[in-house]
């Protein structure tokens, strides 16, 4: 094989590996989004005790293989996708983007979780003492350390998305390879599509 096929296919894989980064970052910043702006607005219109039960439930079902694939799957791909582009402009974009997606790791495993642990810990709402302290310690909490989640993975999409989109560009115009006629400019109508 030789070098430039090579070199192309490396680059379709890096390719690959950051498109499917920035996917997997849309879906995680796009679940801590709607938690943001939906569903912890809408529960907490509820009473304490079914606001308790539903956020039991909520954090028992998000834990499976699903989500867990995107919430790792986002840091692990982006990481992969900043070592092959390890020597292009790209990488900086790539880089900031684990960054701050690693920070909204840092926090979902040092806050958000612990919090989840402790309220599924107090137990069925229908025998807690008190739930309106059991909600108390998790509500504020938990609703502002997931806004700043929201905003941290945005930020880490809207990088990855700038790193797909320069990455686009650069081989496109630098590769050497025949422009479709449907992505060429000066193509007009004229372009066999």
């Amino acid at each position: 094989m030789s070098r430039n096929v090579a070199t192309v296919r490396e680059s379709r894989g890096a390719g690959l590996v950051l498109g499917a980064a920035t996917l997997a970052m849309g879906l995680i910043a796009g679940a801590f989004y709607i938690f943001a702006c939906g569903v912890m607005p809408g529960l907490a219109r509820g009473s304490d005790r079914a606001y308790i039960e539903a956020m039991q439930n909520i954090n028992a079902a998000f834990e499976n293989a699903v989500f867990f694939a995107s919430f790792f799957g986002a840091l692990l791909l982006t990481a992969v996708a900043g070592w092959l582009l390890r020597h292009t402009p790209v990488r900086w974009w790539v880089l900031a983007a684990l960054l701050a997606y690693f920070a909204t790791v840092v926090l979902t495993v040092t806050v958000n979780v612990p919090l989840n642990d402790e309220l599924a810990d107090a137990g069925d709402p229908a025998r807690i003492a008190d739930p309106g302290a059991v909600r108390a310690d998790f509500e504020d909490a938990w609703v502002a350390w997931n806004v700043v989640r929201a905003v941290l993975s945005t930020l880490a999409l809207g990088f990855l998305a700038r790193a797909l989109v320069l990455f686009g560009r650069e081989h496109r115009d630098g590769a050497g390879t025949a422009q479709s006629p449907y992505l060429d400019p000066t193509a007009g109508s004229s372009a066999s599509r």
